[in-house]
């Protein structure tokens, strides 16, 4: 029977406007649980705290209200356990491809030769042992996704939590690593939280889609997918879904969900 990796309950994030003088409720009373090697996708109007939420797990902004365990752990920080890919590369420009992956464990301290080991295995998941000696301004915007998810599995992370990854991509290149991604996820039994605007990448990509309604965010529906990978969107079965996450994000950005998180 899968583990619980990750739960929240009743967790809130309140921030304050200094130019308005007032409180903001980014999330509320969110309550979630994600199982071992379960793919969850994130979907909500903009502002609804989607990465508030993620933020939160990973320990970078403290909650506001309610608990985070992660493993059964209260989440106080960081922590390696926990890999971050956001949209933006974060990539060293002045370091090869290679070194930008190699820096986690030198920073880790670990030995030489079982660095080595490990960026030449990550490097050959994410199909990029031939790019290895370029530097960052050398490669394609894929590429550079691509490095910049190696980087963070190289650390052996057991989650991933990703903030729109993909959203700065052109069509073919994001279909391409949302194939490579949902293949490698099953491969090395990560437990992922993606967050996305696209109703057809959160379909395309979970086994669950969480949609959240505007701010104050809060889960208004959990999506079980269920369909066989790879997915084709052009299924009925796959637009069906696509439908029904579609008609909630509408009913959601036209604030017709309830104090209480009903809709319908």
């Amino acid at each position: 029977m899968s583990s619980v990796v990750i739960a929240c309950d009743g967790l809130s994030k309140c921030f304050t406007d200094i130019h308005r003088g007032e409180t903001i409720v980014a999330c509320e009373d969110i309550s979630l649980c994600i199982t071992r090697g379960e793919f969850i996708t994130v979907i909500g109007p903009s502002g609804c705290g989607k990465t508030s939420l993620l933020y939160m797990i990973a320990g970078f902004e403290a909650k506001s209200g309610g608990q985070i365990l992660v493993d059964g752990k209260p989440v106080t920080g960081p922590g390696p356990d926990r890999a971050v890919v956001f949209q933006e590369y974060a990539l060293f420009p002045w370091l090869t491809l290679r070194r930008n992956v190699e820096y986690g464990p030198r920073q880790r301290g670990v030995p030489r030769a079982l660095i080595r080991q490990q960026v030449d295995h990550v490097l050959s998941v994410v199909g990029l042992q031939a790019a290895q000696f370029r530097y960052p301004h050398e490669l394609s915007a894929g590429m550079r996704q691509r490095a910049a998810l190696a980087r963070v599995l190289v650390n052996q992370p057991k989650i991933l939590l990703m903030d729109e990854p993909f959203a700065a991509l052109d069509a073919q290149t994001r279909a391409v690593l949302q194939r490579e991604l949902s293949r490698l996820a099953v491969e090395m039994g990560l437990t992922v939280m993606f967050i996305t605007h696209s109703v057809e990448e959160a379909v395309l990509l979970g086994d669950r889609v969480i949609a959240m309604s505007a701010r104050p965010g809060r889960i208004m529906a959990d999506v079980a997918v269920g369909l066989p990978r790879p997915r084709d969107p052009t299924s009925p079965e796959f637009n069906g879904l696509r439908r029904t996450v579609d008609g909630l994000l509408a009913k959601a950005s036209a604030n017709l969900v309830d104090p209480l998180g009903n809709f319908g």
